[in-house]
Parts: structure tokens; C-alpha cells; sequence
């Protein structure tokens, strides 16, 4: 992953808790090696919407890699406009749980939490 800019949690850190998850479903996903790649499009009710997938693909010059929880991250530096500042945890619960990304930079989020504008 050399072709990654460098980067630390002041951009973007998982909790311990979503740090272990990730490294479980890269595992069960086979992407062991990879990293979570953490993106900001447009859409979702409220404008901008987080997406979050596995990238088993080398990392390109506009990447930025974060070493967090255990876990390679890669943000797009587009993305990194956005999500600066930025914690995902997860939470293990039946109802309402699953990945959380706490986005000090988003001024209204969309109630699942999906979605969100600056």
C-alpha cells in the first residue's frame, strides 16, 4: 500500500469495537489483506451519503491510509473533506445497531444516520 498518502486518526478512527468487526467480516469476506474503504457520494435524503466497503485493491495516489484499531482505512481525498474528524463505532444490538460514523463536520443527518449535509 505505497502509493497511499499517510494519514492518522485525527482524519478518521475506528472504536475498538468496529475495528474487530471489520477485521471479522474481512475474514469471512476473504479480504484479510485489504482495507476498508470509507467514501462520501451524493445522495441519501439528506445530500451526501456514506458508503463502506472492502478494497482488496492497491490503494492509488489520491488514497489516504489510516492505520486505526488494527485496521487499514482508506479515504479518497475528496472524501477526507467530509469525514474529517470522523469516529465509526459499532454497536451490537438487534435494533438500531450496526456501523455508527459520528461526523463532527455534518450540520443535519437523516434519522438512520445514513445520510447527512455540511
Amino acid at each position: 500500500m505505497s502509493d497511499a498518502r499517510i494519514g492518522s486518526e485525527k482524519l478518521i478512527k475506528l472504536t475498538d469495537a468496529a475495528g474487530r468487526k471489520v477485521r471479522q467480516l474481512m475474514v469471512r469476506d476473504g479480504v484479510e489483506n485489504g482495507a476498508l474503504r470509507v467514501k462520501i457520494v451524493g445522495g441519501g435524503c439528506a445530500g451526501l451519503e456514506y458508503k463502506m466497503d472492502f478494497d482488496k485493491n492497491p490503494p492509488t495516489p489520491k488514497d489516504i491510509l489510516i492505520e486505526t484499531a488494527g485496521t487499514r482505512v482508506l479515504v479518497d481525498v475528496k472524501s477526507a473533506l467530509y469525514v474529517s474528524g470522523s469516529q465509526v463505532d459499532f454497536v451490537d444490538k438487534m435494533i438500531g445497531g450496526g456501523f455508527k460514523i459520528h461526523n463532527p463536520n455534518a450540520t443535519a443527518t437523516c434519522s438512520c444516520g445514513e445520510s447527512f449535509s455540511v
